[in-house]
């Protein structure tokens, strides 16, 4: 429903139902076309619902591709396929050269990083022998606006602070984008013929404590976390990366705090959170 609202769908917009492991329903799907974003992905870290639809999913799209002789594919993957390396040292950018350790992953039981990665270089491997033209954007945690009536895992991550129901926040770091640029970044290597390879798109890391810092300065009505839960450790440093190979393509990132309060802001409007009453004044003007 929500996609038949976007503006021009009614003359632009055509659904079609597809299913990432029914190869001729993505082959319907694409014939005649000239580009193809290909951003469906389980979000899960059972590894039997991850890895497998993931990997044949993302396969079967490049060869539906190469079959309908599309220009270009543009394969959304993940940070998730970049930063999870125990060897990489602090001071270490990272940039597109950057993969995660697949037996790091497994170790850990990341298997949506790892499912992530294993379909990137699937892609990657299958559109070389194919000769399928594939552009990759990685982005990271994405916030903004939501299209959508329900809500995703990347908005649980910022909601949770808001409701009540994280009492305190983690000694940990994450990477924040906002929706448009992501969507602005998926159009313009589709649409830039000297575009190749990965796409880092992250605007910037930021500690939980900063992420909760920034709530409660803009919503001070919530009642957000100003503990850690880790009182022990020093505080975990935010990872240096770079973002310059988008920003040469001419993306212009939105600030953090931006894509934080407008994330809020949708979640008010969307019933999502619900806005408390504003405090009563104080100060009574006599009659």
């Amino acid at each position: 429903g929500h996609l038949r609202e976007l503006d021009g769908a009614s003359e632009r917009l055509t659904l079609y139902k597809g299913d990432l492991m029914d190869y001729e329903s993505l082959r319907e799907a694409i014939m005649g076309c000239d580009g193809v974003v290909h951003t469906a992905s389980p979000v899960t870290d059972d590894p039997e619902q991850m890895v497998e639809p993931a990997v044949i999913g993302t396969k079967n799209v490049i060869v539906a591709a190469a079959e309908a002789k599309v220009r270009r594919v543009v394969f959304t993957s993940s940070i998730g396929a970049v930063t999870m390396d125990p060897n990489r040292g602090p001071d270490v950018v990272v940039d597109e050269s950057c993969w995660s350790d697949l037996e790091f992953c497994k170790s850990t039981k990341n298997w949506y990083c790892y499912g992530k990665a294993v379909a990137e270089k699937a892609a990657c491997a299958e559109a070389k022998e194919r000769g399928v033209d594939l552009v990759v954007i990685n982005p990271v945690l994405v916030l903004g606006p939501l299209l959508q009536s329900t809500i995703n895992a990347s908005i649980i991550h910022i909601l949770k602070y808001l409701t009540g129901s994280a009492k305190t926040y983690a000694n940990s770091v994450q990477a924040y984008v906002h929706v448009k640029d992501v969507a602005l970044a998926h159009v313009l290597v589709l649409e830039t013929p000297s575009a190749s390879g990965r796409y880092l798109c992250a605007e910037s890391v930021l500690h939980r404590g900063d992420v909760v810092e920034i709530l409660a300065k803009f919503f001070p009505e919530y009642n957000v976390p100003t503990k850690c839960s880790d009182e022990v450790n020093p505080r975990v440093k935010p990872y240096k990366f770079s973002n310059q190979k988008l920003k040469d393509l001419g993306l212009e990132f939105t600030p953090v705090k931006q894509c934080l309060y407008e994330t809020v802001k949708s979640l008010q409007e969307k019933g999502h959170l619900p806005v408390p009453p504003p405090p009563e004044d104080s100060v009574r003007i006599q009659g």
